[in-house]
């Protein structure tokens, strides 16, 4: 993600990587447009990784304070 834009929430992120890879698909775009838009959904795709990544850790914990808890 860009240094100056704010991170988007996953469903932002997935919406947009949905369009940048219906483009993509669609094809009529000049190569510079196609890589633009590959790099772009490049970065929507890490930051969809990291919203899951950090989803699958707080569920981790989670279950890791229910399992600790006395019976």
């Amino acid at each position: 993600m860009s240094g100056d834009r704010p991170e988007m929430t996953y469903e932002q992120a997935r919406e947009e990587l949905v369009e940048v890879v219906r483009k993509l698909e669609a094809g009529g775009t000049s190569l510079e447009e196609s890589l633009a838009l590959w790099e772009r959904g490049e970065e929507l795709a890490a930051t969809c990784q990291r919203w899951l990544d950090g989803a699958r850790e707080r569920l981790a914990k989670a279950q890791a304070a229910h399992d600790e808890k006395p019976n």
